[in-house]
């Protein structure tokens, strides 16, 4: 996870399979964020604690860290990606989809409104966001597609 005040640069994150990332951004404030979170809850005795690891506990964090630089959730362009079934659709933990509900989950207890985003399937993204015009782009095996604006 990664929250800073900047007016240029980019953030990125790879390899998102069945892992989330959302960015968020403030024009207004020059604030944005990128986190990439790998599972929906911590698990007991799962060993050594990673809040970023889990989405219960990050997304949380990331708004926390964003409204203390000065971004107003009112001004806050959310964008998400990632969620993929990488093994099948029946198979497996369904981590992707479990990821997603999360998230949605949180979102809607918060009152946070989704600008854009590019989850499920079965593909793996790289998602980046400009620090300076705010645009989320997704990159996958098949070419670059801009996911906001739209």
């Amino acid at each position: 996870m990664a929250v800073v005040r900047e007016n240029g640069g980019r953030l990125v994150t790879h390899a998102l399979g069945s892992c989330i990332g959302i960015t968020i951004y403030d024009a207004a404030a020059g604030v944005g964020g990128l986190l990439h979170f790998m599972l929906p809850k911590p698990q007991k005795n799962a060993g050594p604690h990673k809040p970023y690891m889990y989405g219960s506990e990050a997304i949380p964090a990331l708004f926390r860290e964003a409204y203390q630089l000065g971004a107003k959730k009112e001004r806050l362009v959310v964008c998400a990606a990632g969620a993929a079934m990488l093994l099948g659709k029946e198979g497996g933990l369904q981590v992707g989809k479990r990821n997603r509900t999360m998230m949605r989950q949180l979102f809607w207890k918060n009152d946070i409104v989704l600008a854009a985003e590019d989850t499920e399937g079965d593909r793996a993204r790289t998602m980046s966001l400009d620090l300076a015009t705010g645009e989320v782009s997704i990159r996958m095996h098949d070419g670059l597609k801009v996911l906001w604006p739209t």
